[in-house]
């Protein structure tokens, strides 16, 4: 029933615009059918699409740690005078998120993140972004009641994804790419990694349920934690595009030294009997280079998993991304990167990696 109140809520500020802004549980009541009733319909609140929009864009600076987003979204908004100066801001920020102290990802936590910074820069919130504070504070007070580890904005995180990725429109998308790529144009792999798991996670879990006569799949999770998987390819193609693009040409050059990082561990640690292996098994590694490997191995296990469960549709675009020009391009840039990495690096990378691949397979009883 939690889940149900939080995406109901969520639906309504995200989606809708017109939203219940005091759902506490004099309000709310549960229906012999599973459902939610509202009632009290006294205090409403309307808020316009590039309000939501930036509400979005909010949540993903500040789970990105980026001050300076979060205060040109303020200053966007409306939230700091005019002539505030946002580097002030920013840095208030980043100090307020610095303070361990106070790391939190329940709301109220996050709110007192920002009362400080609000106050000392004389914030002034239109009346609306007033009741979304209110209807989130109080749906998070009422989820509490029932269970006490309860966080709004933790649990809300794969409904604001699943809407990043559903709408096709250029300023989610745009909300997307700051997600997964930073300023300097490198990739956020950590968040990548994380994003793609719970795809597969998710999408799997629905698919396992298909056919169900349920509002949950076969382990219990709400369907609105599921992830479209067309939207997920569709995305994923619009993300392509733009790295291929030239907006996107400091994308391609850390992906370019990422590869080649990547291609110099995977040899010299002889990762290649791990790929297809159980993560657990790759505590043998080299402590300095495990990280990038367990990241590696996870993300393709992964990727393979969503693959799996929409194969023609995801052939269909790999074949259209591949056949671009732009495509077969950056492929070329990253075969002679390789090829000058490997100049001087295969002749003592290669034999460590050919020796402890036939060690493994002797271990293997294959030889």
């Amino acid at each position: 029933m939690i889940d149900e109140g939080l995406y109901c809520s969520l639906r309504q500020l995200l989606e809708e615009g017109f939203f219940h802004a005091d759902p506490h549980p004099g309000n709310l009541v549960a229906t012999e059918g599973g459902s939610l009733a509202y009632f009290d319909f006294g205090m409403m609140g309307d808020i316009p699409r590039h309000y939501r929009v930036g509400l979005i864009q909010m949540l993903v600076h500040y789970v990105n740690r980026d001050s300076l987003g979060l205060a040109n979204d303020f200053h966007s908004l409306g939230f700091v005078p005019e002539g505030t100066d946002l580097l002030a801001v920013a840095d208030a920020l980043r100090f307020s998120f610095g303070d361990v102290r106070r790391q939190s990802n329940d709301f109220q936590g996050v709110m007192n993140h920002l009362y400080d910074v609000m106050y000392e820069f004389s914030f002034s919130l239109p009346p609306d972004y007033a009741l979304v504070i209110r209807a989130l504070g109080s749906l998070e007070g009422t989820a509490k009641a029932l269970d006490p580890e309860f966080k709004v904005i933790e649990s809300a995180y794969p409904f604001v994804i699943g809407r990043l990725l559903a709408d096709p429109s250029p300023d989610m998308r745009k909300i997307l790419r700051e997600l997964l790529i930073c300023d300097d144009g490198s990739i956020r792999w950590n968040r990548l990694e994380r994003l793609i798991a719970a795809i597969s996670e998710q999408s799997s879990e629905s698919s396992s349920a298909s056919g169900a006569d349920s509002s949950e799949n076969a382990n219990g999770s709400p369907e609105w934690r599921s992830f479209d998987m067309h939207s997920v390819i569709a995305a994923t193609e619009d993300l392509f595009d733009f790295i291929l693009s030239r907006k996107g040409w400091r994308v391609r050059v850390f992906l370019v030294q990422d590869i080649v990082n990547a291609s110099d561990v995977f040899l010299q640690e002889a990762t290649f009997p791990y790929v297809y292996a159980k993560v657990g098994k790759i505590g043998d590694l080299n402590p300095e280079r495990s990280k990038m490997i367990r990241r590696l191995v996870n993300t393709v296990q992964s990727f393979r998993q969503a693959i799996n469960l929409a194969p023609d549709a995801w052939s269909a675009m790999l074949i259209r991304t591949l056949l671009k020009p732009e495509s077969q391009k950056f492929v070329l840039d990253v075969f002679l990167a390789l090829a000058n990495h490997s100049s001087y690096k295969i002749p003592e990378t290669f034999w460590l990696f050919m020796s402890r691949f036939l060690n493994y397979l002797d271990k293997q009883d294959i030889l």
